[in-house]
């Protein structure tokens, strides 16, 4: 017990599990409202903002990938500067507070961008695939693989 005292809806409040809300204009769009038991088993107040906001991620790179053809994979771009974009390789982050992806730029450079969750801003994008690829990647998939695993 950490001697603080709670009003019963503060304690409430604080057990909630978390939600996920989704409104599209197109009402074929796919709003996604459901939030894998992964996610949940742990209660937020015990994640880092790091561990936190990857968990997240992982969500929503999932769902766009959903959207995608076999011709497109994706990739994340850049706010701001001439960055361009990361076709998203990899993805983690390092407690408390920093985000990485991995991947390579529209050129095949070798990328990493390294973000702390106060400034985390993702533009998700759909790259055409790589042309020596016979299936486009799917990060999404490896990344729930590995959440499902913790």
């Amino acid at each position: 017990m950490d001697g603080k005292i709670s009003t019963s809806a503060e304690a409430h409040e604080d057990d909630a599990l978390p939600r996920r809300h989704e409104v599209h204009a197109d009402p074929q769009a796919r709003a996604v409202t459901d939030v894998p038991a992964e996610v949940t088993a742990k209660p937020v107040k015990q994640k880092s903002p790091a561990e936190w906001a990857y968990e997240r991620l992982i969500l929503y790179i999932q769902n766009f990938e959903q959207q995608l053809d076999n011709e497109h994979e994706v990739a994340m771009g850049f706010a701001g500067g001439d960055a361009g974009v990361l076709r998203i390789e990899g993805m983690g982050y390092f407690d408390p507070d920093i985000v990485t992806f991995y991947g390579s730029d529209e050129n095949g450079t070798k990328t990493q961008l390294i973000q702390h969750v106060s400034q985390l801003g993702v533009i998700l994008r759909a790259l055409p695939k790589q042309p020596a690829q016979e299936a486009p990647s799917r990060i999404g998939f490896r990344l729930a693989q590995d959440l499902n695993k913790s």
